[in-house]
């Protein structure tokens, strides 16, 4: 890697940087290194592409159509406005590491934009995102089980346990030992199946409308004004992939591929979700729920194999979002705080607080409408924007381009404070 100009160094380093600060950015700069996959850029275009659609393809298509539901037939632009966005923002982060190669990872963008404060601001964003998506698949998990068993309540010691609880405590017992894991080769090969997932559920949904008796006979409406925030915070949720970009291009062998590989993952994935959105829409028209798996009919086997799907891919995926952030907190402890018993404390300590988190707030659809209007927005679109500004030095030159980047930081802004509001109050409401 090669050794940064002093002068760079210091344009990197802001003059007056808190000891304490330092010593946190350093030890997060540790962590992500260890948790970046592979730059030694040997990847074909093939698996790039591969990988790409794996990032971006995730349980954001459950939620699709409710998203739409919520904005009406016309929030549909939304959804191509915010994908052409995450794009232009993706070829930013491109473009930030071709002006730097001591570039590597996303948090490394953050530093070298803002110091210190850049990259813990980026990793807090990161590791609050892995957080709270963690959460999400366990209400997944719990409201697809009890959609299948909805007889599972049981009672303890007086206590009575709904049947949906009950469900995601059992799911927590499974997941647990995959967080106790130190060889994660396995499930990373496993979670890949992302992209075969989503291809399931799509046709098994299309398969469940035209030939299960359910139909596309809603019409819905035009547009929905008080639903619009809803919706496009959910349309924001489905493009978050911003933060694995980085390792993307730096594994890959041909790097000035990279464009066309953007272009393909973001048509592909944006043909996929529309797609479910529209069937999904026509389906269930405004009683469309914020999972589309649970307005299925369980007794027939299209709609099994969709909720079966839906089950088997979080549990693959949960560990790979937790131990980043295990790796994280123990970075921050002593020395004989990184003994094995550690490490199996902190990750049995996170899928605890998972627990009670998706206990206590069992709406699926609030939860991620929240990470996609604060966490996915701003690390997805808004940060890129600003700091290809700051590295490039764009933000001291007018012209067309500074236009456009200020146009998609403020329309990133507008998502995230309308967005965040509709979402916290969606959530205070059901309490």
């Amino acid at each position: 890697m090669d050794t940064m100009p002093h002068d760079e160094l210091l344009l990197a380093v802001p003059l007056l940087v808190d000891k304490e600060q330092h010593r946190l950015g350093c030890k997060l700069r540790d962590v992500e290194s260890n948790d970046s996959f592979t730059s030694s850029g040997s990847t074909s275009t093939f698996k790039t592409v591969f990988h790409g659609l794996n990032a971006l393809s995730g349980v954001g298509i459950l939620s699709i159509p409710y998203a739409l539901s919520s904005g009406g037939w016309l929030s549909l632009i939304l959804l191509f406005v915010i994908s052409t966005a995450a794009f232009y923002t993706g070829l930013l982060i491109q473009r930030c590491m071709d002006l730097n190669s001591n570039i590597r990872t996303y948090p490394d963008i953050g530093e070298r934009a803002f110091g210190n404060k850049g990259r813990i601001l980026v990793s807090f964003l990161m590791y609050t995102e892995l957080y709270l998506v963690s959460t999400g698949f366990l209400i997944l998990e719990g409201d697809n089980l009890q959609n299948l068993f909805p007889n599972m309540g049981i009672e303890v010691a007086g206590f009575e346990i709904s049947g949906r609880q009950c469900s995601v405590i059992i799911v927590a017992l499974i997941i647990l030992p995959t967080v106790w894991l130190d060889d994660m080769s396995i499930l990373s090969y496993i979670s890949a199946s992302g992209v075969i997932a989503s291809a399931i559920v799509l046709i098994s949904i299309f398969w469940t409308g035209a030939f299960d008796g359910v139909g596309f006979k809603e019409k819905g409406t035009p547009v929905n004004w008080h639903g619009i925030p809803t919706a496009v915070s959910l349309y924001a949720f489905c493009y978050c992939a911003h933060p694995v970009f980085p390792t993307l291009y730096t594994s890959m062998k041909n790097k000035h591929q990279f464009s066309n590989v953007m272009i393909l993952c973001f048509i592909l994935c944006s043909f996929s979700y529309a797609s479910m959105a529209v069937m999904g829409y026509l389906m269930f028209g405004p009683s469309v729920q914020s999972q589309i798996t649970l307005n299925l009919p369980t007794e027939k086997l299209s709609s099994r194999l969709t909720i079966y799907t839906t089950l088997v891919s979080p549990i693959t995926k949960y560990a790979l979002m937790i131990i980043p952030i295990v790796n994280a907190i123990k970075s921050w402890l002593p020395m004989n705080g990184k003994k094995r018993i550690f490490s199996l404390f902190i990750g049995t300590s996170l899928v605890i607080s998972n627990v009670i988190v998706a206990v206590s707030l069992p709406f699926f659809g609030d939860l991620m409408s929240l990470v996609g209007a604060f966490l996915s927005m701003t690390a997805s679109i808004i940060l890129p924007s600003l700091c290809y500004m700051k590295i490039s030095g764009t933000y001291q030159r007018f012209g067309f381009e500074m236009v456009v980047l200020w146009t998609v930081v403020l329309l990133g802004a507008a998502v995230v404070i309308l967005g965040t509001y509709t979402s916290l109050l969606e959530i205070i409401r059901h309490f």
